[in-house]
Parts: structure tokens; sequence; C-alpha cells
């Protein structure tokens, strides 16, 4: 037996893309179905049991699931419906609506169909077989965020001597985590010469207890007979490791916090494209993709440093998917985007002539910035960006009455350039 639904805008992903998103979609009095394949709401929220979240979007320090419980709880109380422990197999396009495969144990198959797609399915973590990292293939090692799954959610100690490979936010707070459990963190190890994570973290979750970063270090080995007994590092020269160098630290845990990867593989096969620089879809304007009816936002989009900006970029998402349904989204030009000097990407790939917020990822590390957006020559928009560096994203807020006084064949570029700070 297949089991049918009907809504108005299907959100898939019940994290803080999803809650945020599905809880704007509601308030426009618009039929809303959160789906996920977890059996409860909140995501990777649920197992991020320290503070930090909420100051920007909620005004007030939060752990993760107190943020998890406040959107929620949003959501419900705008009118969202929740599809728990259903996990979406396939999008099928259709003439005037979207077909959605679901899987669950208890139901079987459903079919939703929907007016529109919100797609919040955010990421999962690189892991060892990502870096190709050599040795022997041992108990002991994990991606940080399961390591954090199974000490806050499951009671489970992970090991009793740690090394930590990359210095991701979620590396860090388990460099901490781990070390209030008694677990002896003997070293953060990074490939780059600067920290991937937050600056707050790296303060308060290395600093405070001493436990080293090695950066510009790279893992040659992980070795150990059923479980890691040791792993072993290089300097590196050059962009190779300097094996003279190389040095063996003991060890029964190996936690990996090496980035993120957006899930996009469910749009992949309903014919999204595909941006080969964040590896989440191309989203225009509208935050919809190259498949009319389907929009996209949170870390599946693009890895974001801080949950609040999910939270921001997905109620906008969601304020356009309702003005799709109901057919005040018209096609027509927008002014295409790109990122191009010193910065990794900017998010939408085009804008309308409307106010627009843009997220861009800084490639350089620097006390300040100036960021420029130009069409051609022209000067559009200019501001200063204070400690600029690639794990913190760069906003900016360009005036719909700039961007209606733009040409037709308008194209916005942007770029960061370095300031010399005098001592």
């Amino acid at each position: 037996m297949i089991n049918h639904k009907e809504t108005d805008i299907a959100v898939i992903g019940a994290g803080a893309a999803g809650l945020s998103a599905g809880a704007a979609c509601a308030s426009e009095g618009v039929r809303t179905l959160i789906i996920d394949r977890e059996p409860l709401p909140g995501g990777v929220l649920l197992q991020c049991i320290h503070n930090g979240f909420g100051l920007h979007y909620f005004k007030e320090e939060l752990t993760g699931p107190e943020f998890a419980g406040r959107m929620e709880e949003k959501a419900r109380q705008a009118g969202a419906e929740f599809l728990m422990d259903h996990t979406v197999m396939e999008i099928r396009n259709q003439e005037d609506k979207k077909e959605l495969v679901l899987y669950s144990a208890e139901d079987g198959v459903t079919l939703v169909h929907a007016k529109a797609v919100i797609f919040a399915a955010g990421c999962r973590e690189r892991n060892r077989g990502n870096l190709g990292i050599p040795g022997d293939r041992v108990a002991g090692i994990f991606t940080a965020g399961l390591a954090q799954r199974l000490l806050n959610m499951d009671g489970f100690l992970p090991g009793k001597k740690a090394v930590i490979v990359g210095s991701g936010d979620i590396g860090l707070i388990m460099a901490r985590r781990l070390s209030w459990c008694g677990i002896k963190v003997e070293t953060v190890v990074e490939i780059l010469p600067h920290p991937s994570g937050l600056s707050r973290n790296i303060a308060q979750c290395l600093d405070d207890f001493n436990i080293p970063l090695r950066l510009a270090t790279a893992v040659t080995k992980i070795g150990g007979s059923d479980r890691v007994e040791y792993v072993r590092i290089a300097p590196l020269v050059n962009g190779e490791p300097d094996l003279s160098r190389e040095e063996t630290i003991e060890c029964d845990t190996v936690l990996f916090s090496v980035g993120l990867i957006p899930e996009t593989e469910l749009i992949r096969n309903c014919g999204v494209t595909i941006n080969p620089v964040t590896n989440g879809a191309v989203a225009d304007g509208n935050m919809m993709t190259s498949v009319p009816g389907i929009f996209s936002c949170g870390n599946v989009l693009h890895v974001h440093d801080l949950v609040d900006f999910v939270a921001e970029e997905s109620e906008l998402c969601a304020k356009k998917a309702v003005q799709y349904i109901k057919g005040r989204i018209k096609g027509g030009s927008q002014i295409p985007t790109e990122a191009v000097k010193n910065l990794g990407y900017v998010i939408p790939n085009s804008a309308l002539c409307e106010t627009t917020r843009f997220y861009m990822r800084p490639r350089i590390l620097c006390p300040k910035a100036v960021l420029t957006v130009r069409n051609g020559e022209e000067i559009i928009y200019q501001k200063n960006v204070l400690h600029v560096k690639p794990a913190e994203m760069i906003t900016a807020e360009l005036s719909g009455e700039k961007l209606q006084n733009l040409p037709e064949d308008a194209k916005l570029s942007f770029e960061l350039e370095p300031v010399e700070v005098k001592s």
C-alpha cells in the first residue's frame, strides 16, 4: 500500500535550516510539511550541548538543543506539519508540482505532492577516506561529529588519549569536551597555515586547556593492530611533508574535523545544477535552483560558520518559495554575481533588482580589508571588514535602489583587498 500526502511546500530536513524555513512558510498561511529521516527534529543541533548559539538570531546565548527547541516550537506554532522517520529517496518533476518518494520502516512508501520544495538537508563530514591518509584500518578512528554524538547523546567515551586532525569548529569543541571528560588531547593537527575554526573556539577550546595546535602539519600515518596506537605527523615544506622531521604521537583515538560536504545527491538526481566551488546548488536571487520550484538554503547550499546565519538565510528562502507558489515570482534576467579576488564564492549566484543580502567566504587572513562590489569599473558598493579569515563568512547587503539602476548587461564582481594597518 502506498500512502499519499498533499502539501503546498515540502521542506526536506528538520535541522536549523529546515525548521527556520518551515516556520517562515507556515507563518505565511501555506500548508507546510517538514520531512526528516531522524526520529526527532533538530538535526546536528541536538548533539551540540555547548552554548554559543542564538546570539544573533534570538539575542541570547543558547545551547544547540535549546536553539533547536525554540525553532521547532516556532514552526509548530506557525502550523507546520512534521513527518519524521521518513527518508526522501527521490524527487520527481511533474507539470505543476513535485512528487517526493519517501520510505519509512513504519509506513512503507509515501508519495508527497508539493507545489514547491525547500531543500535543507545539511552536510555530512569528510572522513579519513576522503583524505587518503595511509596506515592501518583499526578501531578508534572517528569523525568529530560522530564522536560528539557518541559522547553527548549515547554516553560513550570514544577513548583515553586523542589526536584531532583538522581545526574545524566541531573538532575544536570536541577537544574541550574530551578534556572535560578526562580524555587527554595530545594535539590538534592542521594542514593549513591558519586555523579552520572560529577564533573564539581556538581561545576557549584549545588555549584555555593548553592543547597545542600544529599548523602547516600533515598526518603521515595512523598505526596500530586492533586499535589506534600511534599517529605520525610531519611539518609541511612547500606543500609536502618533511619526513626528516616526522614524529610519533601515542594515542588510542583519532578524530577528523576536516570540513563538511553538502548532501546534494538527491537534487543532483533530479537535474539541479551544482556549484563546483561550494558543492551546493547554484541558487539565483530567489534562492531557487536551476530546477523551477526547488529552493535550497542552509549548509546544503554553502557551509556556514554560525547557525544564526543559517536561520536567517532560510527565512529569506522560505519567503521566496511562498511567493513562487502564489505566482508572484516571474521569469526574466537577473544580475549574475562572481567572486573575483580573495573570495572563494558569493551566494546567491545572481541577484534580483531588489535589496539583497550576499554571503561570501574569504580566502585570505588579514586584520583589515575592503570589500568592493563592481559592475565593470564602476564601484557599486564598498565596506571595511575587520579580522578577515577563511573560517568566518562575510555578508553584504546591496539596496534595491542600487541594483535597479544597473544596466541590463550588468555583472556584479565581488573582491576583497587587504589594507595595511599602521601600528
